[in-house]
């Protein structure tokens, strides 16, 4: 089964005086690019989630988010001096500044301050995170199962999308192989016309390159190698679908393929029905692309 790039998953937890909430999501990516929020006096979590992470993903920007709180009595609280003497310079400064302006400031009170970030310490640091980080990687597997699950249920979604556009080119690459063959007697008059043309122009010509326009004529009627490679890339790609895993880069490749023999198809067309067949040929197989982005 194919996986796509986007997928979400949230959970919560306890243990002891601490409380959490994880956010893991992704969205497409050309490489594998892990960016975890994780508190740092946890020692040993974040490299331990990236190595996790590392091991169940191959492609996608991910974004790991872990909040965590503690729950303390007032009493536990410590106050930080030293971003209290900051905050105090720098309201003292801020009052001089708008005193020198004639600016009236109301006065500060302490419940101001201390509800400043960093201005109270719970204490968390000092505490032996060690279980509390054993807890926190316990609780993380189901998280990324989860976070899985949906990618692959994404990726089913996309299956089945593939798959039907896939049907849609098959179709077209062998109604252009009926319509090729249909116009073959067509294609015969006007490779005579051709090189009736280009022999009455030989008096004086290079031997050799009269070769290579006629070649030219020959090839630029034939589209039979299109056709095959068009069918050959179907039948690659519905197999990376089946084999599942991560095919992503592989099928990216396919469409360039596909892209390539399509534009090839439509420039040798020489025929309006020929033409609007490689047109719809390649407007499936932009969307197939844009799919395609989407597997990891």
């Amino acid at each position: 089964m194919i996986r796509s790039m986007t997928g979400f998953a949230s959970g919560k937890g306890e243990f002891g005086a601490h409380s959490w909430s994880w956010e893991l999501r992704s969205v497409n990516g050309k490489g594998l690019d892990l960016r975890l929020r994780v508190p740092d006096w946890l020692e040993g979590l974040e490299s331990a989630l990236r190595g996790e992470l590392s091991k169940a993903l191959n492609r996608g920007n991910v974004t790991l988010s872990l909040r965590l709180t503690r729950s303390e009595d007032a009493a536990a609280l410590s106050l930080n001096k030293d971003a209290l003497a900051a905050a105090l310079d720098a309201l003292a400064e801020a009052e001089r500044l708008a005193e020198d302006r004639g600016v009236a400031l109301a006065p500060s009170r302490a419940a101001d301050l201390l509800g400043l970030r960093g201005m109270l310490d719970a204490g968390a640091e000092a505490d032996d995170a060690a279980p509390l980080v054993e807890r926190l990687k316990a609780e993380f597997g189901p998280l990324v199962r989860a976070f899985l699950d949906m990618r692959e249920t994404e990726g089913e979604a996309l299956s089945t999308v593939l798959r039907a556009q896939l049907e849609l080119v098959d179709a077209l690459t062998r109604q252009a192989a009926e319509l090729a063959e249909s116009r073959k007697a067509q294609m015969a008059d006007n490779l005579r016309s051709n090189l009736a043309r280009v022999l009455d122009n030989l008096e004086g010509a290079d031997p050799d390159r009269v070769a290579q326009e006629l070649a030219l004529i020959a090839v630029k009627a034939d589209i039979t190698e299109e056709i095959d490679r068009l069918a050959a890339h179907v039948a690659a790609a519905r197999k990376l679908i089946d084999q599942g895993g991560p095919v992503g880069r592989k099928l990216d490749f396919l469409m360039q393929e596909f892209n390539r023999e399509a534009n090839t198809l439509c420039s040798k067309a020489q025929n309006a029905e020929l033409t609007a067949i490689g047109l719809e040929l390649k407007a499936v197989i932009d969307q197939m692309r844009e799919q395609v982005q989407n597997v990891e």
